[in-house]
């Protein structure tokens, strides 16, 4: 039968091509708005560690004060380099790294060669294992490298390419700035979308960033931070590096790894505890505040997904609604100028199921045309979504399988939903009426 009704369905649709084109046209436009907005959203509100999102933990100290929160119980989304070096000291987690980002100029070895301006960060050696950083050579340093302010590297596939022409270059030299960095790895392409790890200075959605290299030695260098540096209330402070260093200004972040709801309570602890400390010291003369977000919390507190996605979204979904009210009244009016067809299959045994069964069948082959046009479009949307969105944000947007499929089932399932009514009507149809009028 369903054969059958395949058969009725487009015999149906080719006596009115007018008609058929124009709703699978509104469900094709209508689902390939919705799918290339969502293909961005989907883009950047992923999560980019799904197997480790709820071990890895941010903490915020209130270092400032009530009188700094502008909205609600905001915290500064840094730390001092005074707290975060309290927090790396204690050891609380089962891995911990403090960062910031830094910048130099990469020499090459190569006199014919220019320089170029290179940007990284500098942090501790849990980063690689904690954000399962993937490696081609070598690998990360460790605590006791950190420990000793070693002069190493780790350096990204792209600079390694760029410096050694991509040959396995651990134990070989590179030279930023001044001074010279043994290399100890090279990362494989890791640049996760967002850069949830530091947020706190871009946008999430940066080019990768190009080496490594440990907290301790670039603070010996005075390195300054190339990222954020908030200094509310640290008027007077003493001037120079050291001043710099032991102010209230935020510009490192941290985050930890906590593998259980255990270890999570017992670093909240350690967090009050740690601030109760530093009211007792005279340090802050405020009640206890901080908080502990994990990384999916984290993103959302920093606002990573931007506005303009979710109200394009949601205006993209209203399109797709106003093309199914249309499908709606096309399909209605299709429907019942075939009343006396139907009163005449009544007539002859048809029951209402097979009715609704031969009608939906017909809106089936309207909604896989139209989902066909619709990845098309989809296609084209996610080419042109450049127009829209901003570039680091558009070309993360990818058109696979996931995608395709999802668009196919979308516009199938809208156009059966359209079609409930209109095929509800047609099997309401009473044959005793048709037949008397016609």
């Amino acid at each position: 039968m369903l054969a059958y009704y395949l058969r009725l369905g487009l015999r149906s649709l080719r006596r009115n091509p007018i008609l058929t084109t124009l709703m699978v046209l509104a469900i094709g436009f209508g689902v390939a708005s919705s799918m290339t907005t969502y293909a961005v959203f989907r883009a950047v509100s992923g999560n980019p560690l799904p197997d480790k999102s709820s071990q890895l933990f941010a903490p915020q100290i209130d270092i400032w004060g009530p009188q700094s929160r502008t909205q609600g119980l905001n915290l500064p989304d840094a730390l001092s380099y005074t707290d975060a070096m309290a927090l790396m000291r204690a050891r609380k987690a089962r891995r911990q790294a403090a960062m910031y980002p830094v910048s130099y100029t990469a020499i090459p070895q190569d006199a014919a060669s220019e320089p170029f301006a290179v940007s990284g960060y500098a942090t501790y050696g849990d980063f690689f294992p904690m954000f399962e950083v993937p490696f081609i050579y070598g690998g990360g340093w460790d605590a006791g490298q950190d420990d000793a302010h070693t002069s190493v590297v780790v350096i990204s596939n792209q600079l390694n390419r760029q410096l050694f022409a991509g040959a396995n270059s651990v134990g070989r030299t590179v030279r930023l700035d001044d001074h010279d960095y043994r290399v100890i790895g090279v990362t494989a392409d890791w640049n996760p979308r967002p850069r949830f790890y530091d947020l706190a200075n871009n946008d999430g959605f940066t080019d990768p960033p190009d080496f490594f290299l440990p907290f301790t030695h670039a603070v010996d260098l005075q390195t300054e931070t190339m990222g954020n540096n908030n200094c509310y209330g640290s008027a007077g402070r003493a001037p120079g590096w050291q001043g710099w260093l032991q102010s209230s200004c935020t510009w490192v972040s941290f985050w930890v790894e906590l593998p259980d709801a255990t270890a999570v309570r017992a670093y909240r602890d350690f967090l009050q505890g740690y601030e109760a400390e530093q009211n007792r010291a005279g340090r802050f003369h405020w009640p206890v505040y901080y908080t502990l977000l994990n990384l999916t919390q984290w993103m959302d507190y920093e606002k990573v997904v931007p506005p303009e996605t979710r109200i394009s979204l949601l205006l993209s979904l209203g399109f797709l609604l106003v093309c199914l009210v249309n499908t709606v009244g096309l399909m209605l009016a299709k429907f019942m100028r075939r009343a006396a067809e139907i009163g005449v299959r009544r007539a002859l045994g048809a029951s209402r199921r097979e009715i609704w069964a031969q009608f939906l069948m017909e809106a089936a082959i309207v909604g896989i045309s139209g989902g066909v046009i619709g990845v098309l479009f989809t296609g084209i949307g996610v080419l042109g979504i450049g127009l829209v969105f901003e570039p680091d944000i558009a070309r993360l947007a990818r058109i696979d399988v996931s995608l395709v499929a999802l668009t196919l089932v979308c516009a199938l399932v809208a156009t059966l939903g359209a079609a409930f009514y209109p095929t509800w009507r047609a099997a309401r149809v009473q044959p005793a009426w048709q037949l008397k009028s016609n």
